[in-house]
Protein backbone atom coordinates (compact mmCIF):
# COMPACT_ATOMS: atom_id res chain seq x y z
CA UNK A 1 0.00 0.00 0.00
CA UNK A 2 1.30 3.33 -0.76
CA UNK A 3 2.12 5.90 2.07
CA UNK A 4 0.74 9.38 1.65
CA UNK A 5 3.42 11.81 2.40
CA UNK A 6 1.22 15.71 3.45
CA UNK A 7 2.68 18.64 3.06
CA UNK A 8 2.12 21.43 5.68
CA UNK A 9 -1.38 23.55 5.63
CA UNK A 10 -0.97 26.36 3.57
CA UNK A 11 1.98 25.07 1.35
CA UNK A 12 1.66 26.76 -2.00
CA UNK A 13 1.43 24.53 -5.41
CA UNK A 14 2.16 26.76 -8.52
CA UNK A 15 3.90 26.19 -11.89
CA UNK A 16 6.35 28.73 -13.99
CA UNK A 17 6.96 30.58 -16.90
CA UNK A 18 8.71 33.21 -18.47
CA UNK A 19 7.94 35.89 -20.78
CA UNK A 20 10.12 35.04 -24.04
CA UNK A 21 9.84 31.24 -23.52
CA UNK A 22 5.80 31.56 -24.18
CA UNK A 23 4.40 35.23 -25.29
CA UNK A 24 5.50 35.58 -29.11
CA UNK A 25 3.89 38.54 -30.51
CA UNK A 26 7.69 40.09 -30.03
CA UNK A 27 6.81 43.06 -32.53
CA UNK A 28 3.24 43.36 -31.08
CA UNK A 29 1.87 46.47 -29.29
CA UNK A 30 4.91 48.95 -29.03
CA UNK A 31 7.15 45.73 -27.68
CA UNK A 32 11.07 46.77 -28.46
CA UNK A 33 13.64 44.65 -29.15
CA UNK A 34 14.95 42.26 -26.45
CA UNK A 35 18.80 40.74 -26.62
CA UNK A 36 17.14 37.18 -27.24
CA UNK A 37 15.28 38.28 -30.39
CA UNK A 38 18.92 39.73 -31.98
CA UNK A 39 20.85 36.42 -30.33
CA UNK A 40 18.00 34.13 -31.39
CA UNK A 41 17.99 35.28 -34.93
CA UNK A 42 21.80 35.10 -35.38
CA UNK A 43 22.93 31.99 -37.26
CA UNK A 44 24.02 28.64 -35.12
CA UNK A 45 23.10 30.24 -32.09
CA UNK A 46 20.00 27.79 -31.53
CA UNK A 47 20.26 24.22 -31.97
CA UNK A 48 17.16 23.95 -34.61
CA UNK A 49 17.30 27.59 -35.91
CA UNK A 50 14.06 28.71 -34.11
CA UNK A 51 13.38 32.14 -32.29
CA UNK A 52 10.84 33.15 -29.58
CA UNK A 53 8.72 35.27 -32.67
CA UNK A 54 5.27 32.83 -31.86
CA UNK A 55 6.41 30.50 -28.89
CA UNK A 56 3.50 29.36 -27.46
CA UNK A 57 1.65 32.16 -28.13
CA UNK A 58 0.84 33.10 -25.00
CA UNK A 59 0.48 36.93 -25.85
CA UNK A 60 -3.06 36.17 -27.76
CA UNK A 61 -4.14 32.60 -25.82
CA UNK A 62 -3.56 34.07 -22.37
CA UNK A 63 -7.14 33.29 -21.48
CA UNK A 64 -7.11 30.08 -22.54
CA UNK A 65 -3.80 29.65 -20.19
CA UNK A 66 -5.65 30.62 -17.32
CA UNK A 67 -8.62 28.14 -17.77
CA UNK A 68 -5.47 25.70 -18.10
CA UNK A 69 -4.12 26.54 -14.88
CA UNK A 70 -7.34 26.78 -13.35
CA UNK A 71 -8.12 23.61 -14.06
CA UNK A 72 -5.16 21.83 -12.68
CA UNK A 73 -6.09 23.63 -9.58
CA UNK A 74 -2.99 25.71 -9.17
CA UNK A 75 -2.51 28.26 -6.35
CA UNK A 76 -0.17 30.24 -7.73
CA UNK A 77 1.42 31.23 -11.11
CA UNK A 78 4.80 32.23 -11.45
CA UNK A 79 5.18 34.58 -14.47
CA UNK A 80 7.79 37.09 -15.95
CA UNK A 81 7.48 40.41 -17.24
CA UNK A 82 9.42 41.26 -20.51
CA UNK A 83 11.36 44.25 -19.83
CA UNK A 84 11.15 45.46 -24.16
CA UNK A 85 7.34 45.44 -23.14
CA UNK A 86 7.29 47.91 -20.64
CA UNK A 87 10.34 50.09 -21.82
CA UNK A 88 11.12 49.47 -25.56
CA UNK A 89 14.15 51.62 -25.35
CA UNK A 90 15.54 50.92 -21.87
CA UNK A 91 14.22 53.59 -20.29
CA UNK A 92 11.27 55.90 -20.12
CA UNK A 93 8.50 56.64 -20.91
CA UNK A 94 6.49 53.65 -20.38
CA UNK A 95 4.60 51.37 -23.03
CA UNK A 96 1.24 51.73 -21.38
CA UNK A 97 0.00 48.91 -23.70
CA UNK A 98 2.59 46.35 -22.99
CA UNK A 99 1.40 47.01 -18.77
CA UNK A 100 -1.60 46.51 -20.06
CA UNK A 101 -1.10 42.91 -20.88
CA UNK A 102 0.09 41.81 -17.64
CA UNK A 103 -2.35 43.54 -15.86
CA UNK A 104 -5.47 41.95 -17.39
CA UNK A 105 -2.90 38.65 -16.64
CA UNK A 106 -3.17 39.95 -13.04
CA UNK A 107 -6.57 40.50 -12.80
CA UNK A 108 -7.58 37.22 -14.54
CA UNK A 109 -5.44 35.02 -12.39
CA UNK A 110 -7.23 36.40 -9.05
CA UNK A 111 -10.46 36.05 -10.43
CA UNK A 112 -9.48 32.67 -10.39
CA UNK A 113 -8.19 32.16 -6.63
CA UNK A 114 -4.64 32.34 -8.60
CA UNK A 115 -1.66 34.34 -6.81
CA UNK A 116 0.52 35.98 -9.29
CA UNK A 117 4.00 35.70 -8.21
CA UNK A 118 6.00 38.33 -10.72
CA UNK A 119 9.41 38.06 -11.86
CA UNK A 120 10.91 41.57 -13.00
CA UNK A 121 13.89 39.75 -15.12
CA UNK A 122 14.11 36.20 -17.03
CA UNK A 123 16.86 37.63 -18.94
CA UNK A 124 15.71 39.56 -22.22
CA UNK A 125 17.21 42.53 -21.86
CA UNK A 126 16.20 45.40 -24.52
CA UNK A 127 18.46 45.17 -26.75
CA UNK A 128 19.11 48.83 -26.80
CA UNK A 129 20.80 48.71 -23.29
CA UNK A 130 22.98 45.29 -24.17
CA UNK A 131 24.30 48.05 -27.31
CA UNK A 132 25.50 50.03 -24.48
CA UNK A 133 27.19 47.86 -22.62
CA UNK A 134 24.50 45.49 -20.82
CA UNK A 135 24.75 44.26 -17.37
CA UNK A 136 28.76 45.43 -17.98
CA UNK A 137 27.72 48.73 -17.51
CA UNK A 138 26.67 49.86 -14.01
CA UNK A 139 23.99 52.20 -15.75
CA UNK A 140 22.21 49.35 -16.88
CA UNK A 141 21.26 48.43 -12.79
CA UNK A 142 19.72 51.98 -12.85
CA UNK A 143 17.80 51.32 -15.40
CA UNK A 144 16.40 48.37 -14.02
CA UNK A 145 15.16 50.30 -10.71
CA UNK A 146 13.50 52.44 -13.28
CA UNK A 147 11.86 49.03 -14.95
CA UNK A 148 10.61 47.48 -11.52
CA UNK A 149 9.15 51.00 -10.51
CA UNK A 150 7.35 51.21 -13.50
CA UNK A 151 6.09 47.38 -13.12
CA UNK A 152 5.26 47.84 -9.21
CA UNK A 153 3.60 51.08 -9.64
CA UNK A 154 1.09 49.68 -11.83
CA UNK A 155 0.73 46.30 -10.34
CA UNK A 156 1.55 46.46 -6.56
CA UNK A 157 -1.78 46.88 -5.36
CA UNK A 158 -2.74 43.99 -6.54
CA UNK A 159 0.54 41.76 -6.85
CA UNK A 160 1.67 40.46 -3.65
CA UNK A 161 4.70 38.14 -4.43
CA UNK A 162 7.83 39.68 -6.23
CA UNK A 163 11.11 38.32 -7.86
CA UNK A 164 13.70 40.74 -8.93
CA UNK A 165 15.89 38.70 -11.30
CA UNK A 166 15.90 35.11 -12.21
CA UNK A 167 19.19 32.88 -12.08
CA UNK A 168 21.73 35.88 -11.92
CA UNK A 169 24.41 32.74 -12.76
CA UNK A 170 23.02 32.68 -15.69
CA UNK A 171 22.16 35.95 -16.77
CA UNK A 172 25.94 36.96 -16.42
CA UNK A 173 28.19 33.77 -16.57
CA UNK A 174 26.47 31.62 -18.86
CA UNK A 175 25.39 34.49 -21.25
CA UNK A 176 28.56 36.91 -21.09
CA UNK A 177 31.09 34.24 -20.61
CA UNK A 178 30.13 31.23 -21.96
CA UNK A 179 28.72 32.76 -24.39
CA UNK A 180 25.82 30.11 -25.01
CA UNK A 181 22.76 32.40 -23.68
CA UNK A 182 22.32 36.18 -25.37
CA UNK A 183 24.22 37.97 -25.89
CA UNK A 184 26.41 35.44 -26.73
CA UNK A 185 29.55 36.79 -25.03
CA UNK A 186 32.82 35.02 -23.78
CA UNK A 187 34.13 37.41 -21.99
CA UNK A 188 34.83 36.08 -18.43
CA UNK A 189 35.81 39.17 -16.95
CA UNK A 190 32.45 41.01 -18.28
CA UNK A 191 30.79 38.23 -16.74
CA UNK A 192 31.97 38.81 -13.55
CA UNK A 193 31.22 42.57 -13.69
CA UNK A 194 27.52 41.24 -14.80
CA UNK A 195 26.76 39.63 -11.88
CA UNK A 196 28.01 42.05 -9.80
CA UNK A 197 25.52 44.79 -11.71
CA UNK A 198 22.58 42.26 -11.48
CA UNK A 199 22.90 41.64 -8.28
CA UNK A 200 23.13 45.29 -7.45
CA UNK A 201 19.90 45.97 -9.50
CA UNK A 202 18.68 43.57 -7.20
CA UNK A 203 19.57 45.24 -3.76
CA UNK A 204 18.54 48.97 -5.36
CA UNK A 205 15.06 47.34 -6.31
CA UNK A 206 13.83 45.92 -3.81
CA UNK A 207 12.98 49.16 -1.40
CA UNK A 208 11.21 50.56 -4.67
CA UNK A 209 8.78 47.49 -5.31
CA UNK A 210 7.99 47.34 -1.39
CA UNK A 211 7.06 51.27 -1.63
CA UNK A 212 4.78 50.46 -4.66
CA UNK A 213 3.30 47.18 -3.39
CA UNK A 214 2.65 47.51 0.31
CA UNK A 215 2.85 44.45 2.21
CA UNK A 216 4.28 42.37 -0.53
CA UNK A 217 6.87 39.78 0.03
CA UNK A 218 10.35 40.79 -2.27
CA UNK A 219 13.08 37.95 -3.05
CA UNK A 220 15.24 36.80 -5.60
CA UNK A 221 15.68 33.55 -7.49
CA UNK A 222 18.97 31.87 -7.21
CA UNK A 223 19.66 28.36 -9.17
CA UNK A 224 21.98 25.87 -6.85
CA UNK A 225 24.05 22.59 -7.69
CA UNK A 226 25.39 20.54 -5.07
CA UNK A 227 29.04 20.23 -6.16
CA UNK A 228 30.91 16.81 -5.46
CA UNK A 229 34.34 15.58 -6.26
CA UNK A 230 34.01 12.83 -9.30
CA UNK A 231 37.16 11.04 -7.18
CA UNK A 232 39.05 11.36 -3.44
CA UNK A 233 41.74 13.30 -5.37
CA UNK A 234 42.32 16.51 -3.88
CA UNK A 235 42.30 17.80 -6.78
CA UNK A 236 38.80 17.12 -8.44
CA UNK A 237 37.94 18.32 -4.40
CA UNK A 238 39.43 21.96 -5.44
CA UNK A 239 37.57 21.30 -8.48
CA UNK A 240 34.52 21.35 -6.44
CA UNK A 241 34.89 23.77 -4.67
CA UNK A 242 35.82 25.67 -7.06
CA UNK A 243 32.56 24.91 -8.75
CA UNK A 244 30.66 25.62 -5.90
CA UNK A 245 32.07 28.88 -5.19
CA UNK A 246 31.13 29.40 -8.83
CA UNK A 247 27.41 28.98 -9.39
CA UNK A 248 26.50 29.13 -5.32
CA UNK A 249 28.49 30.79 -3.00
CA UNK A 250 29.52 34.08 -5.45
CA UNK A 251 25.54 34.61 -5.10
CA UNK A 252 24.56 33.61 -2.03
CA UNK A 253 27.68 35.12 0.02
CA UNK A 254 26.90 38.52 -1.26
CA UNK A 255 23.18 39.00 -0.58
CA UNK A 256 23.24 37.09 3.15
CA UNK A 257 26.49 37.66 4.14
CA UNK A 258 27.68 41.00 2.13
CA UNK A 259 30.63 40.12 0.56
CA UNK A 260 32.05 38.05 -2.36
CA UNK A 261 34.10 34.84 -1.53
CA UNK A 262 37.73 35.50 -1.21
CA UNK A 263 38.39 31.91 -2.46
CA UNK A 264 36.66 32.87 -5.57
CA UNK A 265 38.22 36.46 -6.06
CA UNK A 266 41.88 34.90 -5.68
CA UNK A 267 40.72 32.44 -8.45
CA UNK A 268 39.73 35.02 -10.81
CA UNK A 269 42.92 37.40 -10.14
CA UNK A 270 45.11 33.73 -10.93
CA UNK A 271 43.18 32.73 -13.95
CA UNK A 272 43.39 36.60 -15.25
CA UNK A 273 39.63 37.09 -14.96
CA UNK A 274 40.80 39.76 -12.76
CA UNK A 275 43.29 42.60 -12.17
CA UNK A 276 45.77 42.47 -9.59
CA UNK A 277 43.63 44.96 -7.25
CA UNK A 278 40.31 42.81 -7.29
CA UNK A 279 36.90 44.41 -8.53
CA UNK A 280 37.17 48.06 -9.29
CA UNK A 281 33.26 48.22 -10.24
CA UNK A 282 32.57 47.30 -6.51
CA UNK A 283 32.42 50.93 -5.04
CA UNK A 284 31.93 51.97 -1.60
CA UNK A 285 27.88 50.84 -0.38
CA UNK A 286 27.42 48.21 -2.79
CA UNK A 287 27.78 44.89 -0.61
CA UNK A 288 25.51 46.83 2.01
CA UNK A 289 23.05 47.37 -0.66
CA UNK A 290 23.25 44.01 -2.47
CA UNK A 291 22.73 42.23 1.11
CA UNK A 292 19.53 44.08 2.02
CA UNK A 293 16.66 42.34 3.55
CA UNK A 294 14.40 40.05 1.84
CA UNK A 295 11.28 38.28 2.47
CA UNK A 296 12.23 35.01 0.71
CA UNK A 297 14.73 33.05 -2.05
CA UNK A 298 13.85 31.27 -4.62
CA UNK A 299 15.66 28.41 -5.12
CA UNK A 300 15.95 26.17 -8.93
CA UNK A 301 16.78 22.79 -8.51
CA UNK A 302 17.56 20.40 -11.41
CA UNK A 303 20.68 18.51 -10.69
CA UNK A 304 24.00 18.10 -9.23
CA UNK A 305 27.70 19.12 -10.50
CA UNK A 306 29.77 16.24 -10.53
CA UNK A 307 33.50 17.80 -10.80
CA UNK A 308 36.60 16.69 -12.37
CA UNK A 309 39.99 19.24 -12.18
CA UNK A 310 40.82 19.58 -15.82
CA UNK A 311 44.96 21.36 -15.10
CA UNK A 312 45.78 22.20 -18.25
CA UNK A 313 46.80 25.49 -18.88
CA UNK A 314 44.17 26.38 -21.43
CA UNK A 315 40.91 25.45 -19.25
CA UNK A 316 42.92 27.72 -16.72
CA UNK A 317 42.21 25.31 -14.09
CA UNK A 318 38.32 25.58 -14.65
CA UNK A 319 36.61 22.14 -13.49
CA UNK A 320 34.60 20.46 -15.69
CA UNK A 321 31.20 18.49 -14.75
CA UNK A 322 31.27 15.14 -15.28
CA UNK A 323 27.93 12.37 -14.89
CA UNK A 324 28.09 9.26 -13.36
CA UNK A 325 24.86 8.07 -13.20
CA UNK A 326 23.80 5.83 -16.38
CA UNK A 327 22.47 6.94 -19.49
CA UNK A 328 18.74 5.72 -18.17
CA UNK A 329 18.94 8.00 -15.17
CA UNK A 330 19.35 11.43 -17.51
CA UNK A 331 16.56 13.55 -18.60
CA UNK A 332 16.17 14.28 -22.52
CA UNK A 333 18.26 17.81 -22.29
CA UNK A 334 21.10 15.60 -20.71
CA UNK A 335 20.84 16.05 -17.04
CA UNK A 336 21.32 13.38 -14.37
CA UNK A 337 17.73 12.82 -12.32
CA UNK A 338 19.45 13.02 -8.50
CA UNK A 339 16.74 13.99 -6.21
CA UNK A 340 18.72 13.55 -3.16
CA UNK A 341 20.24 17.32 -4.62
CA UNK A 342 16.70 18.73 -3.92
CA UNK A 343 17.52 17.81 -0.25
CA UNK A 344 20.91 18.67 -0.04
CA UNK A 345 20.42 22.53 -1.50
CA UNK A 346 17.40 23.15 0.62
CA UNK A 347 19.29 22.05 3.73
CA UNK A 348 22.65 24.18 2.74
CA UNK A 349 20.87 27.13 2.34
CA UNK A 350 18.72 26.75 5.44
CA UNK A 351 21.58 26.17 7.71
CA UNK A 352 23.98 28.51 5.88
CA UNK A 353 22.29 31.78 5.07
CA UNK A 354 19.23 31.06 7.29
CA UNK A 355 16.46 32.86 4.73
CA UNK A 356 13.43 33.81 6.37
CA UNK A 357 11.57 31.83 3.54
CA UNK A 358 11.91 29.40 0.69
CA UNK A 359 9.89 28.78 -2.60
CA UNK A 360 11.47 26.07 -5.14
CA UNK A 361 10.64 28.51 -7.76
CA UNK A 362 11.40 26.21 -10.27
CA UNK A 363 11.94 22.17 -11.02
CA UNK A 364 11.63 19.87 -13.66
CA UNK A 365 12.56 18.13 -16.39
CA UNK A 366 12.33 17.38 -20.10
CA UNK A 367 11.35 14.39 -21.66
CA UNK A 368 10.06 13.73 -24.88
CA UNK A 369 6.85 12.05 -24.36
CA UNK A 370 4.09 12.66 -27.49
CA UNK A 371 0.68 12.17 -27.80
CA UNK A 372 -0.69 8.80 -28.22
CA UNK A 373 -3.93 8.35 -31.44
CA UNK A 374 -6.25 9.22 -28.66
CA UNK A 375 -3.98 12.72 -27.37
CA UNK A 376 -2.68 11.02 -24.17
CA UNK A 377 0.62 11.90 -23.16
CA UNK A 378 1.81 8.97 -20.66
CA UNK A 379 4.72 11.03 -19.51
CA UNK A 380 5.42 8.48 -16.92
CA UNK A 381 9.36 9.31 -16.33
CA UNK A 382 8.02 13.01 -15.52
CA UNK A 383 5.89 11.79 -12.97
CA UNK A 384 8.86 9.95 -10.92
CA UNK A 385 11.25 12.92 -11.49
CA UNK A 386 8.44 15.22 -9.68
CA UNK A 387 7.20 12.73 -6.98
CA UNK A 388 11.13 12.04 -6.06
CA UNK A 389 11.79 15.79 -5.48
CA UNK A 390 9.04 16.81 -3.99
CA UNK A 391 9.36 13.79 -1.81
CA UNK A 392 13.12 15.32 -0.71
CA UNK A 393 11.60 18.80 -0.84
CA UNK A 394 9.12 17.64 2.04
CA UNK A 395 12.02 15.70 4.00
CA UNK A 396 14.05 18.82 4.41
CA UNK A 397 10.91 20.46 5.53
CA UNK A 398 10.61 17.97 8.49
CA UNK A 399 14.53 19.24 9.34
CA UNK A 400 13.34 22.35 9.65
CA UNK A 401 14.05 24.15 6.39
CA UNK A 402 11.03 26.77 5.99
CA UNK A 403 10.23 25.50 2.57
CA UNK A 404 6.52 27.20 1.75
CA UNK A 405 5.96 26.23 -1.72
CA UNK A 406 7.22 24.42 -4.87
CA UNK A 407 6.82 25.42 -8.63
CA UNK A 408 6.90 22.98 -11.61
CA UNK A 409 8.74 24.00 -14.67
CA UNK A 410 6.93 24.43 -16.51
CA UNK A 411 3.39 25.17 -17.21
CA UNK A 412 3.78 24.51 -20.76
CA UNK A 413 6.21 23.09 -23.28
CA UNK A 414 7.99 26.16 -24.46
CA UNK A 415 11.21 27.63 -26.23
CA UNK A 416 14.25 26.34 -23.87
CA UNK A 417 16.57 29.20 -24.96
CA UNK A 418 19.80 27.58 -27.00
CA UNK A 419 18.38 24.63 -27.10
CA UNK A 420 15.13 25.70 -29.26
CA UNK A 421 11.98 23.64 -29.49
CA UNK A 422 13.92 20.51 -29.07
CA UNK A 423 13.45 20.10 -25.66
CA UNK A 424 9.80 19.74 -23.70
CA UNK A 425 9.58 20.81 -19.72
CA UNK A 426 5.83 21.06 -19.72
CA UNK A 427 2.97 19.92 -17.83
CA UNK A 428 0.98 20.58 -21.04
CA UNK A 429 2.03 19.58 -24.56
CA UNK A 430 2.33 22.28 -26.97
CA UNK A 431 1.19 21.52 -30.54
CA UNK A 432 3.44 23.95 -31.91
CA UNK A 433 2.08 24.32 -35.63
CA UNK A 434 -1.62 24.48 -34.46
CA UNK A 435 -0.86 26.28 -30.69
CA UNK A 436 -2.74 22.94 -29.38
CA UNK A 437 -2.89 22.40 -25.67
CA UNK A 438 -3.02 18.92 -24.03
CA UNK A 439 -2.13 18.17 -20.75
CA UNK A 440 0.02 15.52 -20.06
CA UNK A 441 -0.67 13.25 -17.37
CA UNK A 442 2.20 14.42 -15.24
CA UNK A 443 -0.27 17.85 -15.36
CA UNK A 444 -3.22 15.82 -13.73
CA UNK A 445 -0.93 13.98 -11.24
CA UNK A 446 0.08 17.19 -10.31
CA UNK A 447 -3.63 18.32 -9.73
CA UNK A 448 -4.36 15.73 -7.74
CA UNK A 449 -0.90 16.63 -5.51
CA UNK A 450 -2.78 19.89 -5.11
CA UNK A 451 -6.05 18.48 -3.97
CA UNK A 452 -4.44 16.05 -1.37
CA UNK A 453 -2.02 18.72 -0.71
CA UNK A 454 0.41 15.17 -0.56
CA UNK A 455 2.24 13.12 -2.50
CA UNK A 456 2.20 9.18 -2.43
CA UNK A 457 5.52 7.29 -2.38
CA UNK A 458 6.09 4.90 -4.26
CA UNK A 459 6.14 1.29 -3.44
Amino acid sequence: MATRVSFPAGFVWGAATSSYQIEGATNEDGRGESIWDRYAKTVANIKDGSNGDVACDHYHRWRQDVALMGSLKLAAYRFSVAWPRVHPTGRSPVNDRGLDFYSRLVDALLERGIAPYVTLYHWDLPQVLQDAGGWVNRDTAHAFVEYAEAVSRRLGDRVKHWITHNEPWCASFVSYAKGVHAPGLRDWSAAIASSHHLLLSHGWAVSVIRRNSPGAEVGITVNLSPAVPASPSPDDADAARHYDGFMNRWFLDPLYRGFYPPDMVLDYVRAGYLAETGMPFVRSGDLRDIAVATDFLGVNYYNRAVTRSDRVPEQKNRPRTVFLAPPSEWTAIGWEVYPQGMFEVLMRVHLGYRPAKIYVTENGASYPDAPDASKRVADTRRIAFMRDHLLAARRAIGEGVPLEGYFAWSLMDNYEWDHGYTQRFGLTWIDYATQERIPKDSAFWYREVIAQNAVEAAQ
